[in-house]
């Protein structure tokens, strides 16, 4: 039987290794990695704007979503590096497809900031999803990089991530302005 997209989608949230592993091994499963992403992303556009915030424009959400694929490539592209190249284990055979697709996945926690979008559920859904998203990235990057060790893990995706807040915060004070004043 041919693995679903909303299979796969449940089984990344679910933190399921053996979908992580499906993923990994399955190069047609890049388009749906990259629709989670992207998916991901457009959600937190649109729970970053809230209901109370009074109208948003369409350039709003692009330019929200925009920054927030921009985070999410360069904490994958930033893992990669970190993880197959400066803390390889013996095992640690990847190619960035393989690694993509498994953080594509793991984004899908990431599809609840939709839900910040009413009043007063903004910190706690971001913080939730944020939570659970980094949790999936762990399992994610153990599968990928063949890491016997969860805390390796858990370091190769820390540090990824401590260096793509860094890019959004540059890119946030660099169109911050731009995106109040809409």
């Amino acid at each position: 039987m041919r693995p679903t997209f909303l299979r796969r989608l449940f089984g990344a949230a679910m933190l399921d290794p053996a979908t992580y592993e499906e993923v990994e091994a399955d190069s047609s499963a890049t388009p749906q990695a990259l629709a989670v992403v992207v998916f991901a992303s457009l959600a937190a556009a649109i729970g970053a704007r809230g209901l109370s915030d009074g109208p948003a424009t369409l350039s709003f959400f692009a330019t929200s979503g925009v920054i927030a694929l921009l985070a999410w490539a360069t904490w994958a592209l930033v893992t990669f590096e970190i993880g197959a190249r400066i803390l390889p284990t013996s095992d640690t055979h990847v190619d960035p497809g393989e690694l993509l697709r498994t953080l594509g996945f793991a984004a899908s926690p990431l599809l609840l900031q939709v839900l910040a979008v009413m009043p007063g559920a903004r910190v706690p859904v971001f913080t939730v999803a944020t939570i659970w998203a980094i949790a999936a990235s762990v399992v994610a990057v153990k599968q990928a990089l063949d890491y016997t060790s969860t805390w390796r893990a858990l370091a190769v995706s820390g540090l990824g991530i401590v260096l793509a807040l860094a890019v959004a915060f540059v890119l946030g004070l660099a169109f911050g302005p731009t995106l109040a004043a809409r």
